[in-house]
């Protein structure tokens, strides 16, 4: 990576302009969507993964914010699943006015995870889905600090994995997308953090592993 790592700057350029508002409408899914995209891609159903990490929480009551929410197909899932007090921050405009259209009773607002607008501990849990790999590696540390801040009790996330940090060419272009082990960098970052759990879903179709992982902060 070396030199070709950039700012923080590039990604958000990107991803609020027309590149980032193709990603948003090539990703719109309803909870039952969702569902049959997970299972062509891992084999298991979105609702049935989050529920081998979450059903032993006592969350539904709970506030619970997606950092990176796009358009909010997860927030959707887990309102569909039972998830009351959910809230979405997200950079590009485009996707934060359709979340608002698709979704109903989930405060989605703009926001970025290099400055979560929300005080300490706000949410006991604070998660993301796809997102930590598209942050630019000189940033991680900044993005998984506010997640932290956020966060009163867990954090949960699903990202693309690798033992060592990779870089991706992602549509065909660089500095866009990176997979890495997420759950031993907030470890390494925060090290009263325990891992509650982690399981690798690999790809039914491709080579590829992606991470789910619960974490908990020490009290």
């Amino acid at each position: 990576m070396g030199d070709k790592i950039m700012t923080n700057s590039f990604q958000v350029n990107k991803w609020t302009s027309e590149f980032g508002k193709e990603y948003t409408d090539r990703n719109i899914y309803s909870p039952q969507q969702l569902d049959e995209f997970y299972m062509g891609l891992y084999g298991v159903k979105c609702s049935d993964m989050n529920k081998q990490f979450l059903q032993q929480l006592d969350m539904k009551e709970k506030r619970i914010l997606e950092v990176g929410c796009n358009v909010g197909n997860q927030l959707r899932m887990l309102q569909s699943m039972g998830y009351k007090n959910l809230y979405g921050v997200e950079i590009q405009d485009y996707a934060v006015e359709k979340a608002k259209e698709l979704t109903t009773g989930i405060n989605i607002i703009k926001g970025s995870g290099m400055d979560i607008p929300f005080k300490d501990g706000y949410f006991d849990m604070v998660f993301t889905s796809g997102v930590l790999i598209h942050i630019c590696p000189n940033d991680i540390t900044k993005v998984l600090s506010e997640i932290y801040r956020c966060s009163g009790k867990y954090i949960w996330g699903l990202e693309y994995y690798a033992d060592e940090y990779t870089e991706i060419s992602y549509r065909g272009q660089n500095n866009l997308l990176w997979k890495a082990n997420f759950a031993k960098l907030y470890k390494q970052q925060f090290p009263g953090l325990e891992l509650i759990k982690e399981e690798k879903f690999k790809y039914v179709n491709e080579p590829n592993v992606d991470s789910m992982f619960l974490l908990e902060k020490s009290m």
